[in-house]
């Protein structure tokens, strides 16, 4: 396959794109004859009938059909959960996970992953699961699929070079790299990598609506990057491993999947840098909701309350006057899930580090630990930049159920709950 990194842009642009002069039909999606000798395959990601502005899908001219490929066994991958059933019960306490350490023990994309937290159910595509990917080695002759939802993976520690159906993407960390529910791909990387994973369930993502804040401003389309047409030469088998119903199976085939010459849609991969987005803060005094925050939206039945919402916290600059800088106490109806790429995240200079995790459930209070809560209290209220940073949360109506690995996995912090301890009664009648 050319590796050469070249790139469409435009979220929910429809692309079209060819390896080889003239494989791409002109003027009909399934000509009787595709050029070259290939097969016309569509692969869709919402039904037929969905309104044409939210219509997904992809015209695939490959070198032979995905429906070539051996018959399916089970796949032992003990760690990854699907649903809130493969959640464990809990009290309503705040959970925080130190980073988990990458093992020595060979591990790929798919051996490599660890269910963190779930809630929904893939069968009624409603909710989502967040995991760990602790890979140290490359997928070489192995293609996964996920049938029960799109992926979301945000690199923390390593680079990730990703192939999929419609060609290569490439990402480090401040980059993240959203995958079709339903499209093959494999992850190469170049040393010990820890990345996070959301699996939607629901409703794919979209860059969410802008209302008052108008036509510009949090993530820009046209700074998504799609890839270009690639395909791989090779003429070895391929492992299928594909994620369906809750469970994983495996296949064998004599090809590669990834032997599309051409094809055109709006059903494909992209990859988004954070340092691009655009973001919106109050410049006179007290805070704008963090939904401001928002990259990409996974939207629920219910109007304004979404299934998932993707936020991230990256640098900006902090000029409210009179104002509580970090993030207030509060106790939210939506499911936090937290995570941090890189730097320090101001409301627990303590505690958080980087590859750490943090979960606060629907109604579970938190906020900003006692030393960021002095430090703001007393600081000057000068323009002040947070830089080097970059955390971010994937948010839920529905309320997330950690997994018995995350619970036992070692990295739980058991004293959590102390960094707020010192907070005491200032009450000055």
């Amino acid at each position: 396959m050319n590796t050469e990194l070249r790139y469409q842009t435009g979220f929910g642009n429809q692309f079209a794109t060819e390896a080889i002069a003239g494989a791409l039909p002109q003027g009909r999606n399934s000509p009787q004859k595709p050029p070259h000798g290939l097969y016309a395959e569509l692969l869709s990601g919402t039904a037929f009938t969905a309104p044409r502005h939210q219509n997904l899908r992809t015209w695939l001219y490959r070198r032979r059909p995905s429906v070539v490929v051996g018959g399916y066994e089970p796949y032992a991958q003990p760690h990854w959960k699907t649903g809130a059933a493969g959640g464990v019960a809990m009290p309503p306490n705040p959970l925080r996970w130190h980073p988990v350490a990458i093992p020595d023990e060979p591990l790929d994309f798919v051996d490599g992953l660890r269910t963190v937290v779930v809630n929904g159910d893939a069968d009624a595509q409603m909710g989502v699961a967040v995991h760990l990917a602790l890979v140290n080695r490359s997928m070489t002759d192995r293609a996964f699929v996920d049938a029960d939802g799109e992926l979301l993976l945000v690199p923390q520690e390593g680079a990730l070079t990703i192939t999929t159906e419609c060609g290569v993407l490439r990402a480090a960390p401040g980059e993240i790299v959203l995958i079709p529910r339903g499209m093959a791909f494999k992850v190469a990387v170049d040393g010990p990598s820890r990345v996070y994973v959301g699996e939607n369930y629901g409703a794919p993502f979209r860059l969410p609506e802008l209302g008052p804040i108008g036509s510009n401003g949090l993530a820009n389309p046209r700074d998504f990057r799609a890839p270009v047409a690639a395909f791989e030469d090779g003429t070895g088998g391929y492992e299928i491993v594909r994620k369906f119903g809750g469970a994983l199976w495996r296949a064998r085939q004599d090809h590669t999947p990834f032997d599309v010459v051409a094809w055109h849609g709006n059903l494909v991969p992209f990859v988004y840098d954070t340092r691009t987005f655009m973001t919106i803060g109050s410049i006179s005094f007290d805070h704008p909701d963090p939904s401001i925050f928002t990259v990409l939206t996974s939207p629920s039945d219910t109007p304004g309350v979404a299934n998932c919402d993707f936020v991230i916290f990256p640098p900006r600059w902090m000029v409210a006057e009179d104002t509580f800088r970090p993030p207030w106490y509060h106790r939210n109806v939506m499911s936090e899930f937290m995570g941090l790429v890189y730097g320090q995240y101001d409301a627990k200079p303590e505690g958080f580090r980087p590859g750490g995790m943090s979960l606060h459930d629907a109604m579970v209070p938190h906020g900003p630990d006692a030393e960021a809560f002095e430090r703001a209290t007393n600081a000057v209220l000068a323009p002040h930049k947070l830089d080097a940073t970059l955390a971010f949360m994937f948010e839920s109506r529905w309320r997330f159920r950690p997994t018995a690995w995350a619970m036992g996995c070692g990295a739980l912090d058991a004293t959590y709950a102390d960094c707020w301890a010192a907070l005491k009664d200032r009450f000055q009648p």
